[in-house]
């Protein structure tokens, strides 16, 4: 109970709930997101169509050298991306060994609170962000291995007359694959949501109402991409 209160008081009350919004929102929204495009119209949903459409196609080819080229393609994104994120992680780490001069900077920013003199407080939100990154790290990295799996699949098909002839289901095979695909551009989604987060994290270094707020129009942001955006309605065309 007293180390809950000592660690209670590290922060001032709004930093407290400026960060439970923060995970609160994150967390909430993930769900939402997956349980919403269950039953409604969603970029999650309608491309997971189109991968399935793409692997069903994948079974009357006999040459599937463009679908392996694809999928190499599709995971050159996470790639860069998890490159990227070390490079940035390796930053927060730097700027964590020279927290009094970069803090001395960050009190000099306009409309930055002065709760920002402490140096504690500063450490504790440059963590913030290397938590971010290090998840979106993760995330990236494991869309990588499913692209691989993805094209382990396409590679371990059988040939296009071979359906027929021994009665295999292109439909179960199109299901699979694409879901393997698919599951690789979810992770690879979950990722890019926490590049978008950490734009929300940053606004901590101004104060907590703004961290919040950041925090609200990052949510925003992500469900009219998601539900609202005319790729969707062009996908859904």
């Amino acid at each position: 109970m007293n180390v809950a209160l000592k660690v209670l008081e590290l922060l001032p009350w709004i930093d407290w709930a400026a960060i439970v919004v923060f995970f609160g929102g994150w967390s909430g929204y993930a769900w939402f997101a997956r349980d919403r495009s269950l039953t409604r119209p969603s970029i999650l949903g309608a491309t997971n169509r189109v991968r399935s459409q793409w692997m069903l196609q994948t079974t009357y080819r006999a040459v599937r050298v463009l679908d392996g080229t694809v999928i190499q393609n599709l995971s050159t994104s996470p790639s860069f991306f998890a490159s990227t994120t070390v490079l940035i992680i390796g930053g927060l780490l730097a700027v964590l060994g020279t927290s009094e001069k970069a803090n001395e900077l960050v009190r000099d920013l306009p409309f930055a609170a002065s709760n920002n003199s402490s140096v504690l407080l500063f450490d504790l939100k440059v963590i913030l962000l290397l938590v971010v990154f290090v998840y979106a790290f993760f995330r990236f990295t494991w869309s990588m291995r499913q692209y691989t799996f993805g094209a382990l699949l396409v590679a371990a098909a059988p040939e296009a007359e071979q359906f027929e002839a021994q009665g295999l289901s292109r439909e179960a095979f199109a299901n699979k694959a694409g879901r393997m695909v698919g599951l690789a551009a979810e992770t690879f989604n979950d990722g890019l949501r926490a590049y978008y987060f950490s734009f929300a994290a940053v606004g901590w270094f101004f104060s907590p109402v703004v961290f919040m707020v950041a925090t609200a129009g990052v949510i925003y942001i992500l469900f009219t991409r998601e539900f609202r955006s005319e790729v969707l309605d062009v996908l859904n065309s």
